[in-house]
């Protein structure tokens, strides 16, 4: 039997998604509680891989398993054994040529960043921050240079793995909700820290230090070396894959409701 979760987590604690030596992994945690509950050792494959520090609000994962269990013991069975930041929401059978990467029709994150003179207290490693004013409609300007199918070389950390950077993005949403700013992204894939780096492009036109047009300059460069630093991990969010309808998963959680 082929087997699907939904699970959500806070990154703060972790060194990311997938599984290292170290065992400080969601991956590990997860593993390690499925394999307490049904007492044999169990493996799961991804639908987006998370660094360190990111947050998880709808991670999928399939698993394959010779054991029959109803769904609601999937979802508390596993619970009982992960600590307080990471939870599976639900849990559902898959036809066997369900894959929960190469199923995947696009992926979605959303990243939080609070503007304000004070840095994040109660919501530190929840938000990113910035203490400078941001221009919302510069941004969305340069945001705008992103969209379609392109080579997102400049966006690109080096450590990616990715067969080829050209990814079609399509969609940028810049919306303020008093001193929260909310991006949401929405990808046929993304490249390893290329939110994160296009993260940081957005603020520095937000904050004037460069034009809207120099996103477009950023993006023909194909060059890593041509964008701003890598913003930080803190406020980003994977929302989740997005999967055809003949799956018949769910397409969000309850964690969703945390954002505004």
């Amino acid at each position: 039997m082929r087997l699907a979760l939904g699970l959500c987590y806070d990154g703060h604690g972790y060194q990311g998604w997938q599984s290292q030596a170290s065992g400080r992994t969601v991956q590990d945690k997860l593993e390690a509680a499925l394999s307490a509950f049904t007492n044999q050792p169990m493996t799961t494959l991804c639908a987006g891989r998370t660094d360190a520090g990111v947050h998880g609000l709808m991670q999928v994962v399939h698993l394959d398993t010779e054991l029959s269990r109803d769904a609601f013991s999937w979802v508390r069975g596993t619970n009982r054994f992960l600590p307080r930041d990471i939870a599976v929401h639900w849990a559902q059978e898959v036809p066997p040529e369900f894959h929960a990467r190469a199923s995947a029709i696009g992926r979605r994150y959303s990243y939080m960043l609070l503007e304000s003179p004070v840095r994040p207290s109660l919501d530190a490693h929840r938000v990113g921050w910035v203490f400078r004013p941001l221009d919302g409609e510069a941004m969305r300007l340069a945001a705008a240079e992103l969209i379609g199918e392109h080579d997102f070389t400049s966006f690109r950390a080096s450590a990616c793995q990715a067969l080829s950077p050209v990814k079609q993005l399509r969609r940028i949403d810049i919306t303020r909700h008093g001193a929260y700013w909310r991006f949401d992204f929405e990808a046929s894939a993304f490249l390893h820290h290329m939110i994160r780096n296009i993260m940081g492009c957005l603020v520095a036109v937000g904050q004037g230090s460069q034009s809207p047009a120099w996103m477009r300059e950023v993006l023909q460069a194909r060059n890593r070396d041509a964008a701003a630093p890598t913003f930080a991990p803190d406020g980003l969010y994977f929302l989740g894959p997005v999967y055809d309808q003949k799956w018949g998963l769910p397409e969000r959680t309850s964690a969703y409701d945390w954002l505004p």
